[in-house]
């Protein structure tokens, strides 16, 4: 079966503290909302530190039409991008010209020529590489875009394939909007980008260094019905206007141990089988739904809250971020681990690894 041989992060240069996040949100809201000191109570309980933009602060205090954030987008995207596919082939000791599949994972911006098409020319990657771009995958596409690198490399187990997500939020907000979910973004999502390489198991690894090894046992995508009003973008004339619902913690509730559960059964696994958990951090209620759902302790979920409190939510690389720190944690031969994100649809992506 296919392997992780490395993940890299990246996020842009301009980093904002929670602090300054809480006073220009006041600012931008305060005249909306009467009650503006109460709702801004969910920046203090987000246990978030800090984010990082690709834009300085003050950018945001205008008024931007989507042309300009696009732009902004398909600039600074294929740039975070760069840096951290970059970073990732260094760490496998491979070189661009052996990869063989590329799938770039994205939902807060749009080009055509894909920014994977750019990145084929900025990476120096092969002129017949296969490309697969994933757009409006949201939260989850992270856990997709891995999900279909490995299906990839287990239908070609000579192959590498190259899984790239950026995601720049911070662009897609509009400072006209008033609503509650607006604010709600402002204080929880940020900019981010990550890679994975993953090799079938017919390819001689390179990398020498004593980071584990994971390989991909298995996947599942689940789309409930009904749902699509949960989570996902309003295309307005001013841009991508966020929408998700406060019953997101609930559908968990509701919804999640069976679906893990019945994941796991093939695979003669359980939840108290497993030792690592990889999750996407959609906030702390999303996270302490996990808990109560799956019945794990929140030291279960630790790396997905450290990885909020220094980054906050960037969409689809930010399982990819949680995955990049348990790598440098201690996994035992055998040991196994689910990596899980949430996303328009509204879906799941279920992913069981285990350490070789």
């Amino acid at each position: 079966m296919p392997r992780i041989e490395a993940v890299a992060t990246a996020v842009p240069s301009h980093q904002v503290t929670q602090e300054d996040s809480v006073k220009l949100a006041r600012h931008f809201f305060q005249d909306a909302f009467p009650d503006i000191d109460r709702l801004l109570h969910v920046f203090a309980h987000s246990k978030i530190k800090k984010r990082h933009f690709c834009m300085p602060m003050d950018w945001f205090s205008d008024n931007r039409l989507f042309t300009e954030k696009n732009r902004l987008y398909i600039e600074h995207a294929e740039a975070l991008a760069t840096e951290a596919a970059l970073r990732c082939l260094e760490k496998a000791g491979v070189s661009p010209g052996s990869i063989d599949c590329m799938i770039f994972v994205s939902s807060t911006g749009i080009a055509t020529p894909s920014l994977d098409s750019r990145l084929v020319n900025r990476l120096g990657l092969r002129t017949d590489i296969t490309r697969l771009p994933l757009w409006g995958l949201g939260c989850a596409g992270g856990a997709m875009g891995l999900s279909r690198a490995c299906e990839y490399t287990a239908a070609y187990p000579t192959k590498r394939a190259l899984l790239i997500s950026v995601e720049l939020c911070g662009l897609t907000f509009i400072r006209e909007d008033m609503s509650k979910s607006n604010l709600v973004a402002t204080c929880l999502f940020g900019d981010g980008a990550a890679a994975v390489l993953v090799e079938g198991d017919e390819v001689q690894p390179l990398r020498t260094s004593s980071m584990p090894r994971l390989q991909f046992c298995g996947a599942r995508t689940t789309t409930w019905p009904d749902t699509l009003d949960v989570m996902g973008w309003e295309v307005t004339e001013p841009g991508l206007k966020v929408i998700f619902s406060r019953d997101i913690p609930t559908i968990i509730h509701q919804a999640m141990k069976e679906n893990v559960d019945s994941f796991l059964s093939p695979f003669d696994t359980t939840v108290d089988h497993l030792r690592h958990f990889i999750f996407h951090p959609g906030g702390t209620k999303v996270l302490s739904a996990y808990q109560e759902s799956l019945g794990i302790s929140p030291e279960a979920t630790r790396l997905s809250e450290e990885v909020l409190h220094d980054f906050g939510n960037m969409s689809s690389p930010t399982v990819l971020f949680v995955l990049e720190k348990s790598l440098e944690q201690s996994w035992e031969t055998g040991e196994r681990g689910l990596l899980a994100a949430l996303g328009p649809g509204f879906s799941s992506e279920l992913l069981l690894l285990e350490a070789r």
